[in-house]
C-alpha cells in the first residue's frame, strides 16, 4: 500500500517544510509516501472562483491513480479521531489494498467533480486551518495511525 497527498499551494515558511519533512520522513518507514504540489490557481476576482475551483479539480484529478481510495480534506467533512483513522487505514490495508490519495485542496475548496470521486471526505477539525497547516496536521495524524496500528508509544492512550 502507498500514499499519495496532492496539495494545492506550496509551504511557503521554513518551519512548515521542515515540520512536513518530519512527519513524512517517520511515515516513510511504514508507507511509501509521495507528495505532489499543485500550483494555486490565480485569481481570485469576485466571480472568478468558479473558474479557478474547476481549473484546480481538474489539475487534482489527474494525479488521483485510478483505483485508489480517495480521501478529500474538507472542513465539512466527516470527522474522526485518531483511533478512527488508524482502524480506518488498518482495515483498507488488511481488506482492500488500495493505495490511498489524500487531497488538500486550495481556499475556494473542491470542485463537484473532486467530491463526486471522493471514497471519504475528512475534516481535520471544525476549525478552519490554512493549507499549509493541514499538510502538516495530516501528515501527524497519518504518522500517529501508524504508530496506533503498530502499538507504538508515540500514540500515549
Amino acid at each position: 500500500m502507498k500514499l499519495r497527498l496532492i496539495c494545492i499551494g506550496k509551504l511557503a515558511e521554513a518551519w512548515q517544510r521542515q515540520a512536513a519533512a518530519d512527519y513524512a520522513k517517520r511515515l516513510q518507514r511504514y508507507f511509501p509516501l509521495d507528495i505532489i504540489e499543485l500550483k494555486e490557481e490565480k485569481g481570485g476576482r469576485k466571480g472568478d472562483t468558479v473558474r479557478i475551483i474547476k481549473a484546480e479539480g481538474e489539475r487534482i484529478l489527474a494525479k488521483v491513480p485510478a483505483k485508489s481510495f480517495l480521501i478529500v480534506l474538507d472542513e465539512g467533512g466527516r470527522n474522526v479521531g485518531s483511533e478512527k483513522l488508524a482502524e480506518l487505514l488498518s482495515t483498507e490495508m488488511v481488506q482492500g489494498g488500495r493505495d490511498w490519495c489524500l487531497v488538500i485542496g486550495g481556499p475556494y475548496g473542491f470542485d463537484t467533480a473532486v467530491r463526486n470521486r471522493a471514497d471519504m471526505i475528512l475534516s481535520l477539525s471544525k476549525m478552519t486551518f490554512t493549507h499549509q497547516m493541514a499538510r502538516i496536521l495530516l501528515l501527524e495524524q497519518l504518522y500517529r495511525s501508524c504508530s496506533i496500528i503498530n502499538n507504538e508509544p508515540y500514540h500515549n492512550r
